[in-house]
C-alpha cells in the first residue's frame, strides 16, 4: 500500500464559528482557509505525489485545487472520502450540542452513537477505511498519494490503522489544513505524522 497523506480541508466560516457543516453543500473556504490551501502548496511542492483524491464537497476540492495545480495533477473526487453523515445535527452549533446529554457519549463512547438521521462512527470508519484500501490497491506500494477529507474521517482512519479502539478516537486531533501521514502495509501500519499543522507557531506573540 502507498503512503497516504491525509489532509483536512482549510478553514471555513463554519469551522471558525463552531457550527457543524456535515455533508451540507455550498460551504466554501474563507479567507484564512484559502491562505492555508496556498500554504499547503508551499509544503508539498516537490513532493513525489502521484495522485490527488478529494471528498466531493466544495471545501475539500478548494483545498486540493491549488496543490493539484502546482503538482500538475488532477483532483479526483471520491464519495468515500466525504464527511461523516451527521443527519439532523447538520448546521447545529457545538455550543448548543454540548448542552445535550448525548454529547458526552459522542466524546467518551462514540461506538454507542448514531447521529439522528445519519450514520454511526463505526459505519463512517468502515467507509473511509474501505476507500483507503481501494485506492491503495490501485497504486504502487512505493507511491505517495494525497487524500483531502474531513476531521472525523481522518481521525477514524488513523485510529483503525494504528489499532486505537474506536471509543478513544476522539483523543486524536486533526486541525484545518493539517497533514497526517499514514503508511499502510500488508501486515502492519505506521503513523509517520499526525496533525502536522502548517499554521502552528510556537513563538511568543
Amino acid at each position: 500500500m502507498p503512503l497516504f497523506l491525509l489532509i483536512r480541508h482549510g478553514e471555513t466560516d463554519y469551522v471558525k464559528k463552531g457550527r457543524l457543516s456535515g455533508r451540507q453543500p455550498g460551504i466554501h473556504l474563507n479567507k484564512k482557509g484559502k491562505a492555508q490551501a496556498e500554504a499547503l502548496v508551499e509544503k508539498l511542492t516537490g513532493a513525489p505525489v502521484k495522485a490527488i483524491y478529494s471528498s466531493p464537497l466544495e471545501r475539500t476540492l478548494e483545498t486540493a485545487g491549488p496543490v493539484a495545480k502546482a503538482l500538475g495533477l488532477e483532483v479526483i473526487p471520491r464519495p468515500g472520502l466525504i464527511d461523516t453523515d451527521i443527519g439532523e445535527w447538520t448546521d447545529r452549533t457545538l455550543s448548543s450540542l454540548k448542552r445535550q446529554k448525548i454529547w458526552r457519549t459522542v466524546q467518551q463512547a462514540p461506538t454507542l452513537v448514531r447521529f439522528p438521521g445519519g450514520e454511526t462512527f463505526a459505519e463512517a470508519q468502515r467507509r473511509i477505511c474501505q476507500e483507503l484500501e481501494i485506492l491503495g490497491t490501485a497504486h504502487d506500494p512505493k507511491d505517495m498519494i494525497a487524500l483531502f477529507s474531513h476531521a472525523d474521517p481522518i481521525k477514524l482512519a488513523v485510529a483503525y490503522y494504528i489499532g486505537l479502539p474506536l471509543d478513544l478516537f476522539q483523543r486524536l486531533s486533526v486541525s484545518p489544513a493539517s497533514i497526517s501521514a499514514l503508511l499502510v502495509g500488508d501486515s502492519s501500519s505506521r503513523l509517520l505524522t499526525l496533525n502536522y499543522d502548517i499554521s502552528l507557531t510556537l513563538a511568543k506573540t
